[in-house]
């Protein structure tokens, strides 16, 4: 599946995030005379460039928001770290810790320092904290909260947005330079907001605030309130080309290409406590989507 987003930035490049080294070789071994007789024209192999992408760290932490501390997954209005798709120990999630460390190291190498209701503002303390474990890997999930406000005009602008997200990845740099990251797309909230209004007990649920800007007035179907969520999705979208971009020059950071934002995610991959965050199943579906892109010889 290929980004929505992308169609309203027809002109912009898909970007790689993984950049090779290409390291050169002088193949004759210096400044010495061109060889001669049976040694003419035979140039030693030059050796395979290293990649800057390393699929199977040793150790790695995640910063984010709610998704990423499994809220509402176990319980209502609870996090449940035990089935997050990043660090997880559950065996029905198999989180990307299980996957890439084995359950045994996942319990003592990897680390959970995303905080329920934050913005994309939080993350360069986050990331501070995780960087103090000089982590292999660090996963960002994160924007959300930057689009699900009260309104749309209360939603973060993208340039702020945009240097809130370089602050972060600098503060990872400057203790862990040569740490890696996975940076998840912002989920689809308009998907979410076509498949949630299906349950009524979702519908009522949302009316206590969840992500008013977008799941407001749920069975509305008029120009203004269609133009909001309208408002809202195109916010996503931006948000989405911020991570690509800035990623994009990080040349050992990797963007899930909006492999997030495309997944089709239905009913039951949504909690049923509040039909927004990700169910047990959905932290499954999002550890999958992680590790493909992890483990990928190219993004």
């Amino acid at each position: 599946m290929r980004m929505r987003y992308r169609r309203a930035r027809a002109g912009l490049a898909v970007t790689t995030a993984a950049v090779l080294g290409l390291a050169g070789c002088d193949a004759l071994g210096g400044g010495g005379d061109a060889p001669s007789g049976d040694r003419a024209g035979r140039v030693s192999p030059s050796p395979s460039p290293t990649p800057l992408w390393d699929s199977s760290p040793s150790s790695m932490a995640a910063v984010g928001d709610s998704i990423t501390r499994g809220f509402d997954a176990c319980s209502v209005l609870q996090d449940c770290p035990e089935v997050s798709w990043a660090t997880g120990a559950s065996a029905e999630v198999n989180s990307l810790a299980v996957r890439l460390l084995g359950t045994a190291k996942a319990a003592t190498h990897s680390w959970n320092y995303a905080v329920t209701g934050s913005r994309m503002a939080d993350l360069p303390a986050q990331m501070t904290r995780a960087a103090a474990r000089k982590p292999q890997l660090v996963t960002v999930m994160a924007g959300a909260n930057d689009a699900c406000r009260a309104s749309t005009a209360a939603m973060t602008p993208v340039a702020e947005f945009r240097a809130d997200f370089q602050d972060a990845l600098r503060a990872l740099r400057r203790e862990v330079p040569k740490a890696q990251v996975y940076v998840a797309s912002v989920p689809n909230l308009k998907r979410l907001w076509a498949q949630g209004r299906t349950s009524v007990l979702g519908k009522q649920v949302w009316k206590l605030g969840i992500c008013p800007s977008m799941l407001g007035d749920a069975d509305a179907l008029d120009s203004a309130a269609t133009e909001r969520r309208d408002t809202v999705q195109r916010r996503v979208e931006d948000y989405n080309t911020v991570l690509e971009e800035v990623c994009a020059k990080d040349e050992r950071c990797r963007f899930d290409g909006g492999a997030v934002y495309d997944f089709r995610f239905g009913t039951d991959q949504l909690s049923h406590w509040d039909w927004f965050h990700p169910s047990t199943d959905g932290q499954a579906r999002l550890a999958e989507i992680a590790y493909r892109k992890v483990v990928a010889k190219v993004p």
